[in-house]
């Protein structure tokens, strides 16, 4: 039963037949909260046309549908606002079709299938908070697009070539020693991490040598010694020098090895893994096809454009003139070689706010190209994290190191958990799981919650709180019905039958109706792939739920129907929650 689809096609028969008046559209509110009811309906817009006052117009409409429907108990007319009260019977009749429902929330499928691309690492570092943002964001919104019906592809294109990883090569070959991840104790990724940083450091000092001698900033940053070096050694690794290709293997094969270890703290996975070095030489044929289509065009020294000035842009580099690939041309090749791979008609690009312009211009490439995909694409675009001490730099070994920040929330969580005393009974695995469990549902929580366009700020102790609108806080509320649960199945209380409780709070009513909002704040957030949606939900719902527990009692309820009923309604908001963490990849644990 959808109460407010039958309440909008009632009001619009209600007018129709008391003042022939045909509505396409019906529109209602929430009443407001010192009013009594539970929709409101606005009248004013008819009062000119009927001349009628609106008082006359809200009570026709209300006696209308005293007179003809089940759902409506009461109503009330303040000036032009017809404020309509639900039957508690009908709240009752949702709540039970809800609770009966064991797929609610999982839309019918649409049989389309969508690609998400996210994560996209360089294998020159380890990931950092960006990174988890991303990863994040990339995958709840695989998730929630899955619980929409599509069939969902989890893909990771990593930028596994090019003069920044060649930078990482060079200073290991010069500084390392022969130096590995087990000589080390360093995850493989934060090994070859450490010198893209040593590479940095000695390149600043070639650069200072050199304006000393009195070259520019940007002569001296050309010319230093290493920067040639590593352009050299990217020239040699495209030429298959062997020496060269085999170092990149190495140290490549230990960065992919920490990666893995990270995502699988992170709780994020891939269906599919498409590599640069595999993929950047992909794009050249889509050139020359773009060149003899009159697509694009070849300038006196060779290199070819595309002009997208009548499209508001100017013109982008497609080919260098030496032939070499640049990032978009192997993005022209990738969205081809993803498309022959699953034929997807959606392609999202989970990538930050500084590429607008890039996708921009691909999106605009492939569609004068005629791709068949191209309407599909789209630059799921999000803005940076910030930490209170500002912004991050990986060359100058200034990022928050994702794998640090997952250890500190977890350390956090520990001291958390330990002094509020929420883990009594709990063997020692058991503890340490939980305290994964809340660090990991805090962190990703805090990172979901803010709209992706948005720039965020991320702080760690306020993400972790067990008060307000945090994950921990949710993951509590969950804890607490299972709890709830348990007790009912040692008292004997059926769960499975529907109760008879027929008189409602009105916070019962709010619940019930929270609910039924679960499948359309689904698909509002499938449509605008935003992750907040989902968060914000199951804060109203995790909200809504304590404030029946602090208003109410379960197990010394009035009557028995009340105490079944409670406990139903609190079995379905445990299953809401849970069902609304997973979109958005946390778990809940089952006791604290």
């Amino acid at each position: 039963m959808n109460i407010e689809k039958i309440l909008q096609d009632s009001i619009q028969t209600a007018l129709k037949n008391e003042f022939e008046v045909t509505e396409a559209h019906i529109a209602l509110q929430p009443t407001r909260k010192d009013f009594e009811g539970f929709y409101t309906f606005v009248v004013f817009p008819y009062v000119k046309a009927l001349r009628k006052s609106p008082a006359e117009i809200g009570n026709a409409i209300g006696n209308y549908l005293i007179a003809n429907t089940s759902i409506v108990s009461a109503f009330n007319v303040v000036q032009g606002f017809l404020n309509i009260s639900i039957a508690d019977s009908a709240w009752t009749s949702v709540f039970h079709t809800i609770a009966a429902d064991t797929s609610f929330g999982q839309l019918t499928p649409k049989d389309e299938t969508v690609m998400v691309e996210y994560s996209s690492p360089n294998t020159n570092k380890p990931l950092h908070l960006g990174h988890l943002r991303n990863n994040f964001l990339g995958f709840s919104v695989a998730q929630i697009l899955a619980a929409n019906g599509y069939n969902v592809i989890k893909a990771n294109l990593v930028n596994d070539r090019g003069i920044h990883i060649c930078k990482s090569m060079l200073a290991y070959q010069k500084f390392g020693h022969n130096e590995t991840p087990q000589s080390a104790n360093l995850k493989g990724d934060h090994l070859v991490g450490k010198y893209y940083v040593e590479f940095d450091k000695h390149y600043k000092v070639e650069i200072d040598a050199l304006k000393a001698q009195g070259l520019s900033e940007d002569d001296a940053k050309k010319q230093a010694p290493l920067l040639l070096e590593a352009q050299n050694m990217l020239l040699k690794w495209e030429q298959g020098d062997e020496e060269v290709v085999a170092l990149w293997q190495k140290m490549n094969d230990w960065v992919f090895e920490g990666f893995a270890q990270t995502y699988k703290t992170m709780g994020v996975s891939f269906d599919k893994m498409y590599k640069e070095s595999a993929t950047y030489l992909l794009g050249k044929e889509t050139v020359e096809e773009g060149l003899a289509a009159g697509v694009f065009f070849k300038k006196e020294d060779g290199s070819v454009w595309i002009d997208l000035t009548d499209e508001g842009l100017d013109q982008k580099l497609v080919l260098r003139k030496d032939g070499t690939s640049v990032y978009i041309t192997q993005d022209m090749g990738t969205a081809d070689l993803k498309y022959k791979d699953f034929g997807m008609s959606k392609s999202l690009y989970v990538v930050g706010n500084e590429q607008d312009y890039h996708f921009e211009v691909l999106f605009k490439i492939l569609k004068k190209l005629g791709r068949p995909y191209a309407e599909g694409c789209y630059h799921l675009s999000y803005g940076m994290v910030d930490l209170p001490s500002g912004k991050m730099k990986s060359r100058e070994g200034t990022v928050v190191d994702a794998d640090d920040l997952m250890q500190e929330m977890k350390d956090t969580a520990r001291e958390r958990t330990d002094e509020l005393g929420k883990i009594d009974g709990f063997s020692k695995e058991e503890a340490e799981e939980l305290y994964q469990t809340l660090a990991m549902g805090a962190l990703k929580y805090f990172l979901l919650k803010v709209d992706p366009k948005k720039r965020m700020l991320f702080n760690p102790a306020e993400s972790i709180d067990f008060q307000g609108n945090t994950g921990p806080f949710v993951q509590y509320t969950h804890a607490r019905i299972c709890s709830i649960l348990k007790k009912a199945v040692d008292l004997g209380i059926d769960i499975a039958t529907p109760s008879q409780y027929a008189q409602l709070h009105e916070v019962e009513r709010e619940i019930i109706f929270i609910l039924s909002e679960y499948p359309q704040k689904v698909a509002d957030a499938g449509r605008e792939y935003s992750p907040a949606l989902i968060a914000q939900y199951v804060y109203d719902l995790a909200k809504s739920y304590n404030r029946l527990f602090a208003d109410l009692s379960i197990f010394n309820a009035e009557s028995p129907e009340a105490m079944q009923f409670r406990v139903q309604l609190s079995k379905c908001v445990g299953e809401t929650i849970k069902k609304g963490m997973a979109l958005l990849g946390i778990n809940v644990p089952n006791r604290m």
